[in-house]
């Protein structure tokens, strides 16, 4: 397989997470903001969305968006649940996070990170980026209370998606995580998983 990888994107990284974790192999081609590599990719076909990260498959089958591309590696391993409706609580947190998380918690971060962004990094609206935010991770927090994994009793698929953006929430995004104990415990669980892979790997 082939993985067109961002590496400073947390979508990237959590299919990079879910390979090391599973012990699946792709050959990465990073295609980075302002790389002519992304140029590049996109010209050729290799984005059929315009954006990374894309997984080729043995076939030569592209398959685009982070989270589905997350579903397909998880199908017969650990990190998916066995149960349909296990199954299907898992990919509400998935859209979720694709909705409702990212568009601010990244967003958020990607206006303090990326240069071409910055203009658009107004002090209104990191304001309301930072309340919409905190709203989000508190409802994280609240489900994490009394458990230790966001879909049944072992990590999921869904632990992986929304670990990526929210373990640099305050490194990158400028939360204050202390307010949310649980959710901390849960990336420290996250991150001690056999095969774990930092951002940066």
């Amino acid at each position: 397989m082939i993985l067109y990888n961002m590496p400073s994107s947390g979508n990237s990284y959590k299919v990079r997470l879910l390979l090391a974790l599973t012990g699946q192999k792709a050959d990465l081609v990073d295609v980075e903001y302002g790389d002519p590599a992304l140029e590049q990719a996109k010209a050729t076909g290799a984005l059929p969305f315009g954006k990374a990260p894309v997984l080729v498959l043995e076939d030569g089958t592209h398959l685009p968006e982070s989270n589905a591309i997350l579903w397909h590696l998880a199908q017969g391993t650990a990190f998916m649940p066995d149960a349909p409706l296990a199954q299907a609580q898992a990919l509400s947190w998935m859209f979720w996070e694709q909705n409702q998380h990212e568009g601010v918690i990244a967003v958020r971060a990607a206006l303090r990170t990326y240069p071409h962004r910055a203009a658009q990094a107004t002090p209104e609206r990191l304001a309301q980026l930072l309340e919409q935010g905190n709203a989000l991770l508190h409802i994280m927090e609240d489900h994490l209370a009394t458990r230790n994994w966001l879909v049944g009793d072992a990590p999921s698929v869904a632990d992986i998606c929304l670990y990526a953006y929210t373990h640099t929430a305050d490194t990158r995004g400028g939360y204050d995580l202390a307010p949310y104990p649980a959710l901390r415990a849960w990336l420290d669980r996250v991150a001690a998983l056999p095969g774990y892979a930092p951002l940066g790997a």
